[in-house]
């Protein structure tokens, strides 16, 4: 399938994407996934709710309307035409706190026709740089408190607009006097319309380009399909904008829905909870850690007179960026009485791709291909593998990776699938269970061993607040297993509690898959998006 003409001017990313024979094969399967041609998902997404309707809520109270938002996007989307210039194509990089002017921000982007670089506002300057480089931005806006490690990049020939300022040239102040309409760039559905960057687990981040289509794409599949969302559901979560599982959540699923979200600028476990309580939230997007570390503030019901926080209104819990323990699972279940949805999704494929809700859900799996999407589990040279045995995980869908020319496209685009390097096992009833990332499996003395099971018998330990498990050389056997253990406040570290744990194991998995050696950390690192960072393990090596 031809390209279809473009709206943009400067053709840079559709110049840069990958030759078309290293494009995964793409689905579109479901007739709620046949768009027009000419297609501008801002507009889509703006029109799902009523003008009056609320859109946008922040900690204080504040509510914006779906006209709100519409007639602020549309003043600084005349700021960015009108006044500096922004052209139908150009790359503008957005940073800053997760704010209603963020997502305004955003919006105004892509009625102008650009594409959209969401960052996060925790990244540095020599990572701003590198994203800068790659995807060649030229244009920022940026939130003033955020402006600094942008500004010590020193990118060539990039202007930064900040906002929330008292400035005369501050990006607010001029889109006040801006027509409260603009008229939307006519682009095309396969325009690019967001570069979403890796997070970078694995090295150098890769710019992953979506077109118009993609955004929509994955509200018209998990959402629709799977999550379900309403008219009156109040989203709110912990991922940032920056990362496609924070847009996806807070502001695409919501806002094709007609619903609204609570936007959060510092969304720790407590914070969620006192916004669930507040603003009665009832669809919650987090990581799986988040999820157990909330559990530490919800009364269990053994001491009346203990804190907790009121999560009645939730009735949707969702969990991605990493594998979900069966053991938070129930944890969360017994305490809430709510089954966490579980999901596998990649910046490459955008969102969500295989999940179950309500009565499909079985804790230990991650669930079944999204409508619209295909799953099956292959071996080294892409054949399938009988159901039981692990393999790579492969899927192709509506969305589908395209790197903005990075020679890694063939690694991860293999026959028309989408390999995420993640090894799976595909039940005998369909359901894919996750073993571990494809390069994290350790083989010790012939045995493989999938370090997220390991993982999984410590955290049942109470004692056990994180783990996270490695390989590391051994002489005798190739790799022994290491776990890094995060104990509860109060657990002493040593021998004796050393011992506990490798018993406790012991009891929960065969033996010779238990950590000969634990190291206690006071924090696991992670990148800003809540991903486990193994290779920082390594390094600690």
């Amino acid at each position: 399938m031809d390209l279809l003409p473009s709206a943009h001017v400067d053709t840079f990313a559709r110049d840069h994407l990958p030759p078309r024979d290293q494009w995964p094969e793409l689905a579109f399967e479901l007739p709620a996934l046949h768009y027009p041609d000419r297609l501008n998902c801002a507009a889509e997404l703006l029109a799902g709710g009523s003008p009056g309707a609320p859109c946008l809520r922040t900690p204080g109270g504040e509510v914006w309307s779906y006209e709100d938002l519409n007639a602020t996007a549309a003043r600084i989307a005349h700021v960015l035409a009108d006044d500096l210039g922004v052209r139908p194509g150009n790359r503008v990089l957005l940073r800053g706190p997760t704010t209603p002017w963020l997502v305004a921000c955003w919006f105004a982007v892509l009625k102008a026709g650009a594409v959209a670089v969401t960052v996060l506002a925790a990244q540095r300057s020599g990572e701003l740089a590198t994203i800068c480089d790659i995807a060649a931005v030229r244009h920022a806006l940026c939130d003033l408190r955020s402006v600094d490690d942008l500004a010590k990049a020193e990118i060539p020939d990039l202007r930064i607009t900040t906002y929330g300022g008292e400035a005369p040239e501050d990006l607010l102040r001029r889109a006040a006097a801006k027509p409260d309409h603009f008229s939307d760039v006519a682009t095309s559905s396969d325009d690019v319309a967001l570069i979403a960057f890796t997070s970078g687990t694995t090295g150098r981040p890769k710019g992953c380009m979506h077109f118009h289509r993609d955004v929509l794409a994955i509200a018209d599949t998990f959402s629709a399909e799977v999550l379900r969302p309403r008219a009156d559901d109040v989203f709110a979560g912990s991922p940032p904008l920056g990362f496609t599982f924070g847009l996806g959540g807070l502001v695409i699923f919501p806002m094709r829905a007609g619903a609204s979200s609570v936007l959060l600028e510092q969304a720790g476990p407590e914070q969620l909870l006192a916004a669930v309580a507040r603003h009665r939230v009832s669809v919650l997007f987090t990581a799986p850690t988040a999820y157990r570390a909330m559990l530490g503030h919800l009364n269990d019901g053994s001491d009346a007179d203990s804190a907790t926080y009121d999560v009645s209104s939730l009735r949707r819990c969702v969990s991605a960026g990493e594998n979900l323990p069966a053991a938070t699972w129930q944890a969360w279940h017994d305490r809430t009485g709510l089954r966490i949805i579980n999901g596998i999704g990649a910046t490459e494929l955008l969102h969500i791709f295989i999940s179950a809700a309500d009565d499909a859900i079985r804790p230990g799996t991650t669930g079944l291909p999204v409508p619209g999407y295909r799953a099956r589990i292959v071996d080294a040279a892409g054949e399938p593998v009988p159901d039981g045995e692990p393999g790579l995980l492969a899927v192709r869908g509506p969305t589908g990776c395209r790197y903005l020319a990075d020679e890694r496209q063939t690694v991860y685009v293999q026959g028309g699938w989408n390999l995420t390097g993640d090894t799976y096992v595909r039940e005998p009833d369909g359901y894919f269970r996750y073993v571990a990332r494809a390069d994290d499996m350790i083989i010790s003395a012939g045995y493989n061993i999938a370090g997220p099971e390991v993982e999984e018998a410590l955290l049942r330990h109470p004692d056990v607040s994180e783990a996270a498990v490695i390989g590391v050389p051994d002489e005798e056997r190739g790799q022994i297993v290491r776990a890094f253990v995060v104990l509860r406040d109060g657990v002493p570290r040593g021998t004796a509690t050393v011992g506990a744990l490798r018993d406790f194991a012991k009891g929960v998995i065969v033996p010779y898959k238990c950590p000969r050696d634990i190291v206690f950390l006071d924090a696991l690192p992670r990148t800003p998006t809540g991903k486990l960072q193994r290779f920082r393990l390594r390094d600690l090596e």
